[in-house]
């Protein structure tokens, strides 16, 4: 039998949407590998925000100048399945708060000791970090949770597209890698889960809200490992703590998602974006 129309769609609308997600992903790398060699350029603290997390909303610019129109309709959640969760904001900040509180209970539990280290004590004003760190993690999800991950739920389901993101995510972070491959492991581990908790806590959400959402997730979890945690020396132990924290509160947003309100049997599958 030969192909049908239908078929012929299918197949365009797949490249469509992985060749986007190739231009996505070689600009969000390209742009945080320029965007951090020129950090100690500008005087920018790294403990203030780290501008290698302006690279994803670089991307977006990018793939906006490859499919215009495309592009519009994910930042809009034009599309989006079903209505908002009501509840989805409430579980993001619960899960932030356990993902940091898990992690340092681990870390205790091994090494007997809770470091802490108060916002008085650091180099630059805590609420200039504050803000700096939720600017940073809305540019960073702007792309991450407000581009890429409708784009790959307009093919994947919720799980398989979070999964997908979470290890993108995590391999941008070029220079994890560089260290032991425990530390890289944790931190891998990390992004997946974090990225299943997003995915399943805004499906149906979309526009603003969305990146507020993702992106207060975002910067409450930096926050709470500056304050709480020193993996950013490298340790290897915080950051496998942090990982399996990450894992564990995935587990339970899952286990909650059951218990949400199941969605409308009549309700379309994923969303087909219209072509530029």
């Amino acid at each position: 039998m030969g192909r049908t129309d239908g078929d012929c769609v299918g197949r365009a609308e797949r490249v469509e949407v992985w060749s986007t997600v190739g231009v996505f992903t070689a600009v969000a790398f390209v742009a945080a590998g320029v965007l951090g060699a020129a950090q100690p350029g500008t005087g920018v603290p790294d403990e203030v925000v780290q501008l290698t997390q302006f690279g994803p909303a670089l991307a977006v610019g990018g793939a906006a100048l490859y499919r215009r129109r495309q592009t519009r309709e994910l930042l809009r959640g034009t599309g989006t399945r079903g209505g908002a969760r009501s509840a989805g904001g409430v579980v993001l900040l619960g899960a932030a708060g356990l993902i940091v509180a898990l992690a340092v209970l681990g870390y205790d539990a091994v090494c007997g000791q809770v470091r802490f280290t108060p916002p008085g004590s650091l180099h630059h004003s805590f609420v200039l970090i504050a803000v700096a760190q939720l600017v940073g993690a809305c540019e960073e999800e702007v792309g991450w949770r407000c581009y890429l991950q409708p784009l790959l739920r307009t093919r994947l389901g919720t799980v398989a597209s979070s999964v997908t993101v979470g290890v993108l995510w995590g391999a941008w972070h070029v220079p994890v890698f560089g260290q032991a491959p425990a530390y890289a492991a944790g931190f891998l581990a990390a992004t997946v889960a974090m990225s299943v908790v997003l995915g399943i806590a805004l499906e149906g959400v979309g526009g603003w809200r969305r990146l507020l959402l993702a992106g207060g997730f975002h910067a409450l979890v930096n926050l709470g490992l500056l304050l709480f945690m020193d993996e950013e020396s490298g340790a290897v132990l915080p950051m496998v703590c942090f990982g399996l924290a990450c894992l564990a509160v995935a587990v339970i947003v899952g286990a909650l998602r059951a218990g949400w309100r199941a969605p409308d049997p009549a309700a379309p599958g994923p969303a087909t974006l219209h072509r530029t």
